[in-house]
């Protein structure tokens, strides 16, 4: 079973001190963090896409590039980038790139997107938010099929024979889909024959399971062999020495975040009692010590068939604290699971 991690180069003020970290700083941070993922084993870093005052990572590929020349085996891919207001061809070249200087550990995945920042920002109507997916997914994966291009649509000027480069270091460049809970996603991902991330950020990681099973259905009825499309999660988490330990430190920040984002989407303030229950062993929050979040992990692939796990760290955490987690994560997290 393979781990990692992914991160949106947070970079929002500590609500306990008030202290606040630059754009520049925290970008640098990722770089050692995923520097420090790669020297404990870890297989796979994602940068997500965000264009928020609050997230620096509004050009994963530019991070991860940096990162690329600090490292030697991790794979290094998007979390997601969206697609929905990205151009496909920049898109596939930025990756297409990385795979390049990474020697082939570039990855692609992709999304609708569950922020809305970047549709204004770049000119589009939230009116057509699967549209624009739909169309531009199809030209990705077009790009990425053949070296010269001939394309029509509506959200994008026509092209006609033209070569797209770099190649990729890969042949194909992988590409994957970022899906919530939303049905009619993992169907699309399974017409297409592309696989799928989940990103469980709430609720109960056990209610996937019909997710996972609608999408494998899919493929077997397009004709791909499900065996081939191994499933991957992505969910909240952090690692201490201490399951107290652990609690204490990320939920000043995560309540927070969660209470920001809440105000924006609708959503009551985050409670200790919700947070509390998150960490049950039913809840989605992997959150303690390193038996705690592996036999979490373990639980995860047990009930959704995974093979690959992600964790993200949404707390506003020292830059020490997150090294502490990727290295408790890689060196003992991982013994556990992968001992299994």
């Amino acid at each position: 079973m393979e781990l990692g991690l992914t991160s949106f180069a947070d970079a929002r003020p500590d609500p306990m001190t008030g202290e606040e970290i630059g754009h520049g700083e925290r970008l640098r941070n990722v770089v050692d963090e995923i520097v420090k993922a790669d020297e404990v084993g870890l297989d796979a870093y994602g940068l997500g896409e965000h264009h928020r005052a609050d997230m620096a990572a509004s050009a994963p590929a530019i991070t991860l590039a940096a990162a690329a020349a600090r490292t030697e085996n991790i794979r290094l891919g998007s979390a997601v980038i969206v697609l929905s207001s990205a151009d496909p061809v920049r898109t596939f070249q930025d990756f297409a790139t990385l795979d390049q200087i990474s020697s082939g550990r570039a990855e692609l995945m992709v999304g609708r997107g569950s922020f809305i920042e970047s549709f204004p920002l770049f000119g589009y109507s939230l009116e057509d938010y699967d549209a624009l997916f739909t169309e531009k997914l199809e030209m990705l994966l077009a790009i990425r099929d053949s070296e010269r291009l001939s394309w029509s649509g509506k959200f994008r000027a026509p092209v006609q024979d033209q070569g797209v480069y770099p190649r990729p270091f890969q042949d194909p460049l992988p590409i994957s889909v970022g899906v919530g809970g939303t049905p009619a996603s993992v169907v699309r991902a399974g017409r297409l024959g592309l696989p799928v991330v989940l990103a469980i950020i709430g609720g109960e990681p056990a209610r996937f399971r019909s997710l996972v099973d609608l999408y494998r259905q899919t493929l077997v009825e397009n004709d791909y062999d499900p065996a081939e499309f191994p499933i991957a999660v992505h969910g909240h988490g952090y690692v201490a020495e201490d399951n107290d330990q652990a609690a204490e430190e990320v939920y000043p920040s995560y309540a927070a975040m969660m209470t920001q984002i809440g105000r924006e989407r609708g959503w009551p303030p985050m409670t200790r009692h919700q947070y509390d229950a998150m960490r049950s062993p039913n809840g989605s929050l992997v959150v303690g010590d390193p038996d705690h979040v592996a036999s979490k992990i373990l639980q995860w692939k047990e009930w959704l068939d995974i093979e690959r796990f992600m964790l993200h760290n949404p707390a506003q955490l020292s830059h020490d604290k997150n090294l502490r987690s990727i290295e408790l994560l890689g060196k003992e997290v991982s013994s556990i699971v992968r001992g299994r």
